[in-house]
């Protein structure tokens, strides 16, 4: 064949993204060197056992190539034999789908010729092409059969990866949306409730350490924002676009502390089957954020001090070691200074972590927080649980004023979601929900307009509802704004953020049947 129509053909393809496209020029390209009347690519999809056309061109009619063809039962997705073999064949279409192999259309009938596309272990794919006239593959047909292959191979495998992107993107995309819906958030990074008050000086400390490398250690009560405050420091400093890893060193069981942290090599120790990067290696170039850190033990207290020290990792049964380009920011809930008089917390790992210490305030402190934070977490909780949203009232701020809050911001925020559910989309039930929530009655403050006995008196308070009475009224208020509908894009499943499945397991549990919500037809 002629060298340069080859080199056109390179051209012509490799300049096409859409493989269509790129089909079509290089029938017309060809022209009376390959008169053929229609063309298609199609492509196997083994795990749906079935041949699908991606590509269709010709100056007759196209659609019998069209659409999809499954294989028989039994028969194994690929190749025929004779055609791997001679990588060029001219079939009757009868006797192919007779034979199962699903590669020609149903709607085909007259002679093709097909030619191998590629035969690789993630991708087969052939070339259809109808209206030659030969009854045998003369040797001219078959080079310029061979010389198109080769281009539009390639035109399709950059198809392939195109649409594999795409889909991943897709399914990202959807994952992201999945995960903002059950946290009940917009976006993935959302404003600090508190900045410009409660937590003014907090913020204004972060602003001034984020730009720098320094260790940070983050000291505050259980819930009270302490990893917030942490991607705060990460979404403000130059790494902002590398890993934020965050790492509970208190769930960490002891003898693993080592492999989590520094990675190990293969066969270092039994289980090791493979080699494993550890979270200073994963957090490479971005932040590691270690939550708890009192936790740790103090033999993994000396290796992370000489990471800290030296700034190198080196992996359980590694002899090398490993730059760790790594900013540290560390929490804990714990007064480090009686641990290290205690003998459970190493001083000079105390003095390379609090280069930079940042004290966070308990919500107690803040209660001119407390309605902004409930605002936030009511409308949080709407979009989480599918409800109409809610806003608490002057007496809803009034109790949450009233309260402790041992459990801080994390508490709030359990105590709003409750409150949503229990008032089921028409208000926000606090009173009923800081009654389930106090695990004792003395955390609720007794106030000017309410009896101290009213807190204290347990007898007398107003009968809270179980948490299957809960679970039900959370579960038919998704049931009757999705119509009974439990699976799909609007339905109960997905508003409650759970697995179709786990929701009819619990719906069975519970005594609930989806078909009293249904519309009417």
């Amino acid at each position: 064949m002629d060298s340069s129509l080859t080199l056109a053909l390179w051209r012509a393809l490799g300049s096409q993204a859409d493989l269509q496209a790129a089909l079509a020029t290089a029938l017309d390209l060809l022209g009376s060197r390959l008169p053929v009347t229609a063309a298609a690519v199609r492509y196997l999809v083994p795990e749906h056992r079935l041949w699908e056309t991606v590509a269709l061109a010709g100056p007759g009619p196209t659609q019998a190539y069209a659409g999809v063809a499954h294989l028989v039962e039994g028969q194994a997705p690929g190749l025929p034999p004779a055609l791997r073999r001679e990588g060029v064949l001219r079939i009757e279409p009868a006797s192919f789908l007779k034979a199962g192999f699903g590669l020609v259309p149903p709607a085909a009938s007259e002679p093709l010729i097909v030619a191998v596309l590629c035969d690789e272990p993630r991708l087969t794919a052939v070339l259809l092409l109808a209206g030659l006239r030969e009854r045998v593959v003369s040797a001219a047909t078959r080079s310029r059969i061979e010389a198109l292959v080769e281009p539009l191979g390639s035109a399709l495998r950059h198809f392939v990866r195109q649409r594999d992107v795409a889909a991943l993107r897709e399914a990202a995309e959807a994952d992201r949306r999945s995960l903002l819906t059950r946290l009940g958030r917009k976006d993935v990074v959302e404003a600090i409730v508190g900045a410009d008050s409660g937590l003014r000086e907090v913020m204004e400390r972060v602003a001034q350490v984020a730009r720098s490398d320094a260790p940070v250690l983050l000291l505050g009560e259980t819930g009270s924002g302490k990893e917030v405050v942490a991607r705060a420091i990460h979404r403000h400093s130059p790494r902002a676009e590398a890993p934020f890893i965050r790492v509970n060193c208190g769930a960490i069981p002891d003898d693993l502390i080592d492999s989590e942290l520094f990675g190990h090599e293969r066969g270092s120790f039994t289980g090791a089957v493979a080699q494993r990067r550890g979270w200073f290696e994963r957090a490479d170039g971005g932040t590691l954020f270690l939550d708890e850190v009192a936790e740790l033990p103090l033999p993994a207290q000396v290796r992370l001090l000489r990471v800290l020290q030296d700034g190198l990792v080196q992996r359980v049964g590694g002899e090398q070691s490993i730059a760790a380009n790594v900013r540290v920011v560390a929490a804990t809930h714990q007064d480090l200074r009686a641990m290290i008089r205690g003998g459970r917390f190493r001083e000079d790992l105390w003095y390379r972590l609090a280069v930079f210490p940042i004290e966070l305030p308990a919500l107690r402190e803040r209660l001119g927080d407390v309605q902004a934070l409930a605002a936030h977490f009511a409308q949080r909780a709407a979009g989480k649980l599918g409800l109409a949203p809610c806003l608490p009232d002057e007496e809803d701020i009034r109790l949450l004023c009233s309260y402790e809050w041992p459990g801080n911001i994390r508490e709030l925020s359990s105590v709003i979601e409750r409150a949503a559910i229990l008032g089921n989309g028409r208000r926000l039930e606090v009173a009923k929900a800081l009654g389930i929530a106090a695990p004792a009655a003395s955390a609720l403050r007794p106030m000017p307009s309410m009896p101290p006995a009213r807190a204290t008196d347990s007898a007398s308070a107003e009968p809270t509802a179980t948490f299957e009475e809960q679970a039900r009224a959370f579960i038919e208020a998704a049931l009757r704004r999705s119509l009974g509908r439990v699976d799909g894009p609007f339905g109960a499943a997905q508003a409650l953020g759970l697995n179709p499945q786990t929701l009819r397991s619990r719906m069975k549990k519970l005594g609930i049947d989806a078909r009293p919500f249904r519309a009417p037809r």
